[in-house]
């Protein structure tokens, strides 16, 4: 391990998305942003989906063999409201993310300038504002897959930053071992988790991977209501059939030994500010090092298609 600077100054944004509006979405984001910025951080982080929000509850009229024609309007519209990288609102972001000179992690549904296919993506632009990675979720989750497409690249992108590798799995990529793997293997010490998981057995899984893997864990997770979905979409009778909120979030922050630095935050939007130890991440490994002295090479082979 390179040596890293020794502390990382964080912000969490736990915020809720405006629902099938990308451009009110980004000027949230960009408002947060320069919220953030106020503070002097070196690393700001959105959660999944924070452009243009994250669908929860809507089937898009898809049934086993057919789907439904008010579905297909409704699935235009978030089509019409997804990123194409690059893009305006990635320029837009990484003007925000210089301006603010700190490193910028966000999650979008990113449209394929070619096919067209949705994609889970997460972004993370650099302080001088250059897009530095784009992870594109390698498998969506139960219906999500109705929705965005398989990633075809931008597996396991990591950033080198002053504070060690950094790079992200999306949601429940972060339930997949081999994918926990890669990033570990890449020496990864700062692990962003953007998704939309609020319930409680999800800090289970995320205290584990700090520990699993010697690593910080920035959770950051999304907030929203039944009240944020548009008034006109034609699923009105899926909206209804929610809670009241929809995502509670959940955001933290966690250290290599699996203790929260910053403990979750509920029900509520905001930013969360963090100070990161980096010099836990190599003293953690001490004992335990999972692609390093911890593991049997002789043993055990691992290979990854990383385009």
């Amino acid at each position: 391990m390179k040596d890293l600077k020794d502390t990382c100054s964080v912000a969490l944004a736990q915020l809720e998305p405006v629902l099938f509006n990308k451009a009110e979405s980004l000027e949230k984001v960009l408002g947060y942003i320069e919220w953030a910025a106020r503070m002097n951080v070196d690393l700001i982080v959105f959660p999944e989906m924070a452009i243009p929000g994250y669908p929860y509850g809507l089937t898009f009229g898809f049934r086993v063999g057919s789907r439904d024609e008010d579905g297909r309007v409704d699935w235009k519209r978030y089509y019409d409201s997804s990123v194409v990288v690059p893009g305006p609102e990635t320029e837009a972001i990484g003007e925000a993310a210089k301006e603010a000179h700190a490193y910028v992690s966000i999650g979008v549904s990113e449209r394929d300038a070619v096919s067209g296919t949705l994609y889970n993506t997460n972004l993370i632009f650099g302080p001088e504002g250059d897009l530095l990675s784009v992870h594109r979720k390698i498998k969506p989750t139960g219906a999500e897959r109705m929705v965005w497409g398989d990633a075809d690249r931008g597996y396991f992108p990591v950033v080198d930053t002053p504070w060690g590798p950094m790079g992200s799995l999306i949601c429940w990529e972060s339930y997949m071992p081999l994918a926990r793997v890669a990033l570990y293997e890449k020496g990864v010490t700062i692990y962003i988790a953007p998704n939309t998981n609020d319930n409680i057995e999800w800090q289970s899984t995320i205290r584990h991977i700090a520990i699993e893997g010697k690593c910080f864990v920035l959770n950051s997770d999304l907030i929203f209501h039944r009240r944020s979905y548009p008034k006109d979409l034609l699923a009105q009778d899926e909206v209804r059939d929610l809670n009241g909120i929809v995502c509670r979030g959940g955001s933290c922050i966690i250290d290599p030994y699996g203790h929260y630095v910053v403990k979750p935050v509920w029900n509520k939007e905001g930013i969360l500010y963090g100070e990161l130890n980096m010099q836990d991440a190599a003293a953690s490994r001490m004992e335990f090092d999972a692609c390093g002295h911890y593991s049997r090479p002789d043993i055990f082979h691992f290979s990854v298609e990383d385009k």
